[in-house]
């Protein structure tokens, strides 16, 4: 078991606990169901996140190209009225360097960039992915939870990936391997008051068609 600040990262059997960005290449090893990073984000960037007003945090949804995760993500900041400091630019450049990695592992011709300010219960419900990937990163408030499961049953035991620290997980679409039992879910935080940034990037094979 593993502690990292006030979050707790523990090395179930099959998740892999990498010490460096390079480590989500492990993904790919037969067995590896999920990887998370872990690591503490700049603190300087991470109180400037958690000070923050709600109403300033960047949120939004979009489908890129990947060549288009630096400039889109300076807009978002722009559109939410995030202040523009040395502290933005770190944490954005956090972004698209997780971006590049995820592409990398992926090979995705775009990206599903979700950026989502939650205040509630946002899935309560554990769950896999239809996908063949997803990476998140929680860079305020409580991380992911997650645990093994069979079918139509949630985990016993529940597990919470540290703030700032990402994860990436296959999904049901993964390639040349049995499904896995790892399931997650967002924390339930209704009525507590807190509020929670949340990175997720997807895979996306195309464009969507524009409605004539």
């Amino acid at each position: 078991m593993v502690y990292m600040g006030k979050e707790r990262a523990c090395s179930v059997p099959c998740v892999h606990i990498t010490d460096c960005l390079d480590g989500f290449a492990e993904i790919k090893a037969p067995d590896c169901p999920a990887v998370i990073w872990q690591r503490a984000l700049d603190p300087a960037v991470q109180n400037w996140l958690d000070q923050l007003s709600t109403a300033h945090l960047p949120k939004a949804r979009v489908i890129i190209r990947p060549d288009d995760i630096r400039q889109t993500v300076e807009e978002i900041c722009d559109a939410s009225g995030t202040p523009d400091c040395p502290q933005r630019q770190r944490w954005i450049e956090d972004v698209v360097g997780l971006a590049g990695t995820f592409v990398a592992l992926t090979s995705a011709p775009y990206l599903r960039l979700r950026l989502d300010v939650v205040t509630t219960n946002a899935c309560k419900k554990f769950h896999i992915d239809y996908l063949t990937a997803r990476m998140i990163c929680t860079y305020r408030g409580r991380g992911t939870q997650y645990g093994y499961a069979h079918e139509g049953a949630a985990p016993e035991e529940i597990f919470h990936v540290p703030t700032g620290a990402p994860l990436l997980m296959r999904g049901r679409h993964w390639p040349n391997t049995p499904t896995s039992t790892l399931k997650h879910r967002s924390p339930p935080i209704e009525g507590t008051g807190e509020t929670r940034l949340v990175l997720v990037f997807d895979p996306v094979d195309q464009l969507p068609q524009e409605k004539p």
